[in-house]
């Protein structure tokens, strides 16, 4: 691909580490639930192998740690509930009002789809009063991601057809969000957040940048 390519048909949005950087606020959750539940601190987050997959995932790797693998659903929940209460906002990364302001003038449909809670969406999403208005989380599909059904029920919902899903953008951090859009037939489009250029493309960025606003200007050529 080169910046002679003509605009996609759509642009779809993994949210943590994409359009925030929430990794502070939700580790809080998990430190704060995992004390309440076992009464004991919990241990540095595993961002290599469970960056990107979905809570009750994370939830069973931080139980098996401590022989408990029947108490991740209540860990999962516990850290659910911790989390929507904390009124601590995650940190806008750059370029994401503007790219959202060029999708509007360009009339490219958009939305999110996470691994993370709706709850925790809906709450970023009003206190950084991000544009949003089509956005699904975690409970809203059956198989999280590696599994591509996340970005075909967005592209779904934003009315993309099937033949446009090949012209249809997916901007992730995350190896697992960027094997789900891959086995979508959509274009990864890493986002420099956690792994490296090599990483991404690997997995099946066909573009990587170190942030959306690097991509909005690549998209404007």
């Amino acid at each position: 691909m080169s910046n002679n390519t003509p605009l996609p048909k759509a642009v779809l949005f993994d949210f943590d580490g994409v359009v925030v950087d929430s990794s502070d606020v939700h580790y809080k959750a998990w430190s704060s639930a995992y004390l309440e539940l076992f009464k004991m601190q919990i241990p540095p987050f595993p961002s290599l192998t469970h960056a990107g997959k979905a809570p009750i995932v994370i939830a069973q790797y931080f139980c098996d740690g401590i022989n408990q693998p029947g108490k991740a659903e209540e860990l999962y929940l516990l850290k659910s509930a911790h989390l929507h209460v904390n009124e601590q906002a995650p940190n806008l990364l750059p370029g994401l009002h503007e790219i959202l302001t060029f999708l509007v003038e360009n009339n490219i449909p958009y939305g999110v789809a996470s691994n993370a809670t709706r709850q925790f969406l809906t709450n970023s999403i009003r206190q950084l009063k991000m544009d949003f208005s089509i956005y699904t989380g975690v409970e809203d599909y059956v198989n999280p991601k590696p599994h591509p059904e996340a970005y075909i029920s967005l592209a779904k919902k934003l009315n993309v057809q099937d033949s446009d899903f090949g012209e249809t953008w997916v901007f992730e951090d995350s190896l697992t969000g960027t094997k789900a859009a891959k086995s979508a037939g959509m274009v990864p489009i890493g986002i420099l957040a956690q792994h490296n250029a090599e990483a991404l493309k690997k997995a099946g960025s066909q573009l990587v940048f170190k942030h959306l606003l690097d991509a909005l200007n690549y998209l404007k050529g």
